[in-house]
């Protein structure tokens, strides 16, 4: 057996080229800008369904624009060769620095950027240098080569390639409440060994400090506690809705401590590849945040699979282990405490996820994508969801339904893109969280719990550099939430879809413009409206889905955000934000019904009420879903400024 998986491995190893699948965080915001920019421009053609990218397609992408780099602007062609220029290594070659130590073959030691690469070449004689006769290997049509070279022949990588990077960052935010300083540093390791196994990895301390997030700033009373047991009244908690990525904090009463350590290790070929990872992925087209798999929540370890046989179709799964936020008082573990005393330690309930997209683009410029989803919540892993190509609910039917008991919680999206139209980029995505057709008939008040997004893109056109966005989303009541709270559609409780979560709409519109190489100015508009908030109990949640959706506002936030940032070198940022927002919150008229979260006033009756006993029902009420929904540093009307500097994010 052991002789026969070696056979096997040699087999293989010769078509396991081309591709060094290490991902490109999405932060990288103005990489994934630009890339998208030459999409519009019908240059290149991305699925920009699923994300992050990874560092060699970014730089097969990179390399097709060049070699359309005549159909470029001035600043366009000075972007293009930055950014070829941060992807070296992924072309075979040695990066170009301001401040560097190097042979110029095998490594480099810069001091801007700060990084250090090293490249082994394939084949090297016993003097140490390379041999003449270079190895062609055909490259598959339509994969991420750069198809570039006659007869799609490109030259073999090499054999080791890696890069150390430090991790250094500080934003400052300054308003007329105080000001909030978060700062992070840490390093990360990129590695791609004999052309067949890349490795990566990164860790990132951040830590958040101010006078507005220290416990000895607030009252003791409050109608809904917006701090931890922990302490400090965080920017970002779980019942947040604002678009910070969601965290979990460790101990500190000054603020919020956490480190974030991702990385993984993937097996490639230029079909495809299988890992192990812990990464933040975002599903779903979309600018502002994505309904699907919105990468809000802290990243997850998952085994991923990535298939990509053909230029016009794409496969996409994972299988993850999610954080339940919740204690199982039947699994616990006990510690020699005192002596003669033992303590309780119980662990949170297991809790996992499976998820497959597949992408078509019949033609050119022009993708749609249809996949499924389940969360599930077993003592162990099933091994039914690691079936990537599989429908999970009927899977789930087929474990749950015998014995008549609560299935799993499953979903189904679909999402559609053209590019179709130069300068234009026209998409949408629907996440479904239930469907009974029953409720499509006439007369039926019973809403299906799904999501829509629809948006837009116009870029250089009509004037050059200048690009408009528009964005659109809908949820529906009870999309993303479920009565076994084990199995709701979160991970450490945060959405893992738009961050509004369900009975929310969100609108998005931004005005951005690209003078020269590496500067991004963007004017933006903001609304996120949440309505009457409901919990799921099953036994109301047909009279829950029968309200009508959007109808009375609990919290609304309008901002108005002008954003300035440069790219001094690769991976180094500095960035303004200057903001105006006016956080809300309102109380509902209608009669409560069970289910509706109205907090210590669930058994008011707000039209029985008059004078002082409705002005306090109003304030009480409004400041409770004020104090839910928004951190009390956003709160009313603000303006902010912040600015801040960071190196490889």
């Amino acid at each position: 057996m052991k002789r026969l998986c070696y056979i096997l491995l040699l087999c293989t190893l010769p078509l396991v080229v081309q591709a060094q699948r290490i991902p490109v965080s999405t932060e990288y915001s103005l990489l994934y800008d630009f890339l998208d920019e030459l999409a519009n421009e019908k240059i290149i053609h991305v699925n920009s369904a699923i994300k992050p990218y990874t560092r060699d397609q970014v730089a097969a992408l990179l390399e097709e624009a060049s070699a359309n780099e005549d159909k470029l602007n001035k600043r366009q062609k000075a972007d293009l060769q930055f950014y070829l220029n941060s992807f070296s290594l992924e072309r075979n070659t040695m990066p170009d620095n301001w401040v560097e130590w190097t042979d110029r073959q095998t490594f480099n030691l810069s001091l801007a950027e700060p990084a250090f690469h090293a490249l082994v070449p394939y084949k090297q004689d016993r003097d140490g240098k390379e041999k003449k006769e270079k190895k062609r290997e055909k490259a598959p049509v339509g994969i991420y080569s750069n198809q570039l070279t006659p007869e799609n022949e490109v030259q073999q990588p090499a054999a080791f390639k890696m890069s150390i990077k430090p991790i250094l960052g500080m934003d400052i935010y300054a308003s007329k409440k105080g000001a909030i300083i978060k700062r992070w540093y840490g390093a990360e390791l990129n590695m791609d060994i004999v052309n067949h196994l890349s490795i990566w990895g990164s860790l990132r301390d951040n830590s958040w400090n101010g006078e507005q997030l220290k416990d000895s700033y607030y009252p003791s009373k409050s109608y809904y506690n917006p701090y931890s047991k922990q302490g400090g009244a965080k920017l970002t908690r779980p019942t947040y809705l604002n678009n910070i990525p969601g965290v979990q904090y460790k101990e500190a009463t000054y603020g919020g401590d956490f480190s974030d350590s991702r990385g993984g290790i993937s097996l490639y070929s230029w079909w495809g590849s299988i890992g192990v990872q812990r990464e933040n992925i975002a599903w779903g087209d979309a600018y502002h945040a994505s309904n699907i798999l919105s990468g809000h929540n802290p990243a997850v370890p998952m085994i991923t699979l990535n298939l990509k046989p053909c230029r016009w179709f794409e496969f996409n799964y994972f299988h993850g282990w999610l954080n339940s936020n919740i204690v199982d008082s039947t699994y616990f573990y006990t510690e020699n405490y005192k002596e003669g005393e033992t303590k309780i330690h119980y662990r949170p309930a297991p809790k996992y996820m499976a998820a497959n997209m597949f992408t078509f683009s019949p033609i050119r410029q022009l993708s749609f994508s249809f996949g499924n989803s389940i969360v599930y919540a077993e003592r162990t892993p099933q091994a039914a969801y690691f079936i990537p190509i599989a429908f999970y609910k009927s899977l789930d039917h087929l474990l749950t339904k015998g014995m008549n008991i609560e299935n799993q919680n499953s979903q189904l999206f679909f999402t559609i893109n053209t590019r179709n139209l130069r300068h234009t980029n026209f998409y949408a995505s629907f996440f479904i969280d239930e469907v009974n057709f029953s409720r499509l008939k006439k007369g039926n008040e019973a809403r299906n719990p799904f999501s829509y997004l629809v948006g837009a893109k116009v870029s250089n056109w009509p004037v050059q550099n200048l690009a408009l966005t528009f964005e659109f989303m809908r949820q529906n009541i009870a999309c993303g939430v479920h009565s076994v709270a084990v199995t709701d559609y979160t991970s450490n409780s945060y959405n893992m879809g738009h961050y509004m979560a369900d009975n929310s709409q969100n609108v998005f519109l931004e005005l951005s413009y690209k003078p020269v190489r590496g500067l991004w100015l963007a004017l933006s508009y903001t609304n996120d409206t949440k309505y009457n908030k409901y919990d799921y109990v099953r036994a109301n949640i047909i009279e829950i889905i029968s309200q009508k959706p959007f109808a009375e506002k609990t919290y609304m936030n309008n901002t108005l955000s002008f954003d300035a940032k440069y790219e001094i070198f690769s991976g180094c940022y500095a960035v303004i934000n200057c903001s105006y927002n006016n956080a809300q919150g309102f109380a509902p008229y209608s009669d409560r019904i069970a289910g509706e979260d109205r907090g210590k006033y669930n058994a008011v009756v707000p039209r029985e009420l008059k004078g002082d006993a409705w002005n306090d029902y109003q304030t009480g009420l409004s400041q409770y879903y004020l104090d839910m929904f928004c951190p009390v540093y956003l709160q009313g009307k603000n303006f902010t400024f912040m600015c801040g500097l960071s190196f490889n994010f």
